[in-house]
């Protein structure tokens, strides 16, 4: 699934409130050939690994006690001891109603997958975040990757999006 991309040297923060369900996921990114993985049942022993460790990519949980995974993305994005508030982050979460995903883009995620979540679909989330990095955006109410996912073609002005670059690794 991984092709010829070499993903052995990601190291991927796991913050989930359910042990199980870490061990699916790091079982899933196991087969991509990622290694290094730190796991953290909370958002508070998530943001400590952050400020601790490099982490290339986190995958969180939206609902979880105390701190949720929305207020987790915003900490990661906007405290001021964030080491690095453009790191990659793919909400994983049962909740997938229009708001839940509205309020994920809106606190900074970067990408948004549902659970029960299948090998292909949080393999193309990752290629997705290696492959279109996208821009981030600061605004008085907003700091995360830019929202618009689509360019327009009608559109000439100055502000038009770039084509993207050849892929790292194939979805």
């Amino acid at each position: 699934m991984s092709g010829s991309a070499d993903l052995s040297r990601l190291r991927v923060l796991i913050v989930d409130d359910n042990h199980h369900m870490i061990n699916i996921v790091k079982t899933i990114l196991r087969g991509f050939g990622i290694k290094e993985y730190f796991e953290a049942r909370d958002a508070a022993e998530a943001f400590d690994i952050v400020r601790s460790a490099e982490v290339d990519i986190i995958v969180v949980d939206f609902l979880m006690n105390l701190l949720d995974g929305i207020d987790f993305i915003r900490l990661v994005r906007t405290a001021g001891d964030s080491p690095n508030p453009y790191v990659p982050i793919i909400m994983l979460t049962a909740y997938s109603e229009r708001s839940k995903v509205e309020a994920a883009r809106d606190a900074g995620t970067t990408e948004f997958c549902c659970k029960p979540v299948t090998a292909s679909e949080l393999y193309r989330k990752v290629a997705s975040v290696i492959n279109h990095p996208r821009p981030f955006v600061r605004a008085a109410l907003y700091f995360g990757p830019d929202r618009r996912r689509h360019s327009s073609r009608s559109y000439t002005g100055p502000e038009r999006r770039k084509k993207a670059s050849t892929p790292l690794i194939s979805a």
